[in-house]
């Protein structure tokens, strides 16, 4: 008796671990079940509005550099109302004769996309955060600007699928 009474504490306490423990699993998995149905759901729409939201990243931050030379539009604009030609047109010229997959463009792209996260901040604190995201840039690999470009263009998105 006085072996189970020491030990009943640890049972209890392991007991319930195992129970947080299960129903964590469960909420990932039923998570994972979502995001399945999610990418099921939406998957051919979101591989179309990928390559139409790298470009506008590239863009707004490109525009942006170049006070506004291409006009002035938000990000949102130029992902939901400006087609896909005319994107390619103004990004063409923005960039210069640069490519595309230029460092140049990765890092306006990173710019544009970070700048999109960060636009529910308060001006000022988003103005602080992208002088850290801009240095970040700076001594990132290019083959780490590429894939968090590549990241943050995938889940951004998510954020414009109709």
């Amino acid at each position: 008796m006085k072996f189970f009474v020491l030990t009943l504490p640890v049972v209890v306490s392991l007991t319930l671990s195992f129970t947080a423990l299960s129903a964590e699993n469960i909420k990932v998995n039923e998570l994972t079940e979502h995001q399945q149905w999610l990418k099921n759901k939406f998957n051919e729409q979101h591989n179309n509005l990928i390559p139409i939201v790298a470009v506008a990243d590239i863009l707004f931050a490109c525009n942006n550099a170049n006070n506004h030379a291409y006009g002035k539009y938000t990000l949102d604009a130029l992902i939901t109302e400006v087609s896909k030609e005319r994107l390619a047109e103004k990004l063409e010229s923005c960039l210069g004769g640069e490519l595309v997959s230029s460092d140049t463009a990765i890092n306006y792209g990173l710019l544009g996309c970070f700048h999109d996260q960060l636009d529910d901040l308060p001006e000022d604190e988003k103005v602080e955060r992208m002088k850290l995201v801009k240095k970040a840039i700076s001594s990132l690999s290019r083959e780490e600007r590429k894939k968090s470009f590549t990241q943050c263009v995938t889940d951004q998105s998510i954020s414009y699928l109709k």
